[in-house]
């Protein structure tokens, strides 16, 4: 029994290194991964996965909350559900509240994603890296792009969300082991904790109809600890859609065509539904208050959990003169080179032949103040 279970680990364990290794991500047909991509859990964290019946392989879910500047990790119990492991202080996220357009434009992606093993980037010179999986499937048939949006070490961002070394060590370590013998775990990114009380705040918003759409999938996982089923249909999200009874046809969905007939998860529905009720009647009693609105843009560009800001005071000064993003001008990429003529090489290592980043500013007259922020 006991030699069963060794050779199986072993295998799954050869398969994620294979899986890694000859795909586009990694830019190689090397076996061999450096020794930061192969680390094991530290002694800390282990002892909360025991602590909270959390086995070392089961999957894991990412929320990612811009404001908040929080990223948590939640992770299945041995009931099924997920719970969550532990939550991490974002060094460094770009942009403004609100989705991410187009290349170029700074945002970092709200909405939901899946990583698969392709998007795991161990030779990242931003220490690790995990590509999101921007553009998914709703943002394409909204005519979204933007390319290499990561979450990833070196506290420094231009559309992604930024950790620090420390931080995106023990976040890909996760990743890496609940991907043993599965295709994906998905990453729910928020523009902030969506409370009815925040959602008053932001209620003049050109977004707030996208972010309460963002909503229903909130609620689902917040009131079932079950990852919600997601699709894309008439150019919507879809959560937790199943076929009607006694339909003899699939359930297919289709991101820009019209959505087919479909139901929701009965039990999921019923709690989501209760959820939704409280939060309703919550946001109705802000109005009748007359709540305070938010400004509609920050001024800013992107922010920082507070617990940084003793360390990293200058990234939040230079970060102060950026108006929002999707009212920069679209003009050509900046040529930037480093002292070896690569670009390419300082962020992403020799993966890349040109030099693609994380999403690079088309706008000139900001260079100076995007080199500190840089993916």
């Amino acid at each position: 029994m006991i030699r069963t279970t060794v050779l199986r680990a072993l295998v799954l364990t050869a398969a994620f290194a294979a899986a890694l290794t000859p795909v586009t991500c990694l830019g190689e047909n090397s076996n061999r991964l450096p020794t930061k991509a192969t680390k094991t859990l530290p002694p800390e964290l282990l002892s909360l996965l025991r602590q909270k019946k959390m086995p070392i392989h089961s999957p894991i879910l990412v929320r990612v909350f811009k404001e908040e500047a929080e990223l948590e990790v939640w992770k299945q119990d041995t009931t099924g559900r997920f719970q969550i492991l532990k939550t991490y202080p974002i060094c460094r996220w770009s942009g403004d509240l609100g989705p991410k357009l187009r290349e170029g434009d700074r945002q970092t992606p709200e909405g939901f994603y899946r990583v698969t093993p392709e998007l795991m980037n161990p030779h990242s010179n931003y220490y690790l890296a995990i590509n999101i999986g921007y553009p998914n499937s709703f943002d394409k048939a909204n005519n979204r792009d933007g390319s290499l949006l990561m979450i990833h070490g070196d506290c420094s961002s231009s559309g992604c969300y930024a950790m620090t070394d420390e931080q995106i060590s023990e976040i890909y370590s996760l990743a890496r082991d609940s991907l043993i013998g599965r295709p994906s775990f998905q990453v729910q990114a928020y523009p902030f904790r969506l409370t009815p009380a925040n959602l008053a705040r932001r209620r003049t918003h050109p977004q707030l109809a996208f972010w309460k759409m963002l909503k229903i999938g909130n609620d689902h996982f917040e009131a079932t600890h079950l990852e919600p089923k997601v699709d894309v249909c008439n150019r919507l999200y879809v959560f937790d859609a199943q076929r009607p009874p006694n339909s003899p046809k699939p359930l297919v969905f289709n991101p820009t065509d019209k959505c087919p007939a479909f139901v929701v998860n009965p039990k999921i529905a019923r709690r989501a539904l209760e959820k939704k009720r409280t939060d309703e009647l919550e946001y109705a009693q802000l109005l009748k208050d007359n709540v305070p609105a938010a400004p509609i843009y920050s001024g800013l560009d992107g922010g920082m959990n507070a617990f940084f800001l003793p360390w990293y005071p200058g990234r939040i000064t230079l970060s102060e003169v950026l108006p929002y993003a999707s009212y920069l001008p679209q003009l050509p990429p900046i040529p930037w080179v480093d002292n070896d003529g690569s670009l390419t090489s300082k962020w992403f290592g020799t993966l890349f032949s040109k030099p693609i980043v994380c999403d690079l500013v088309r706008t000139s007259f900001l260079s100076s103040v995007l080199a500190a922020h840089r993916c």
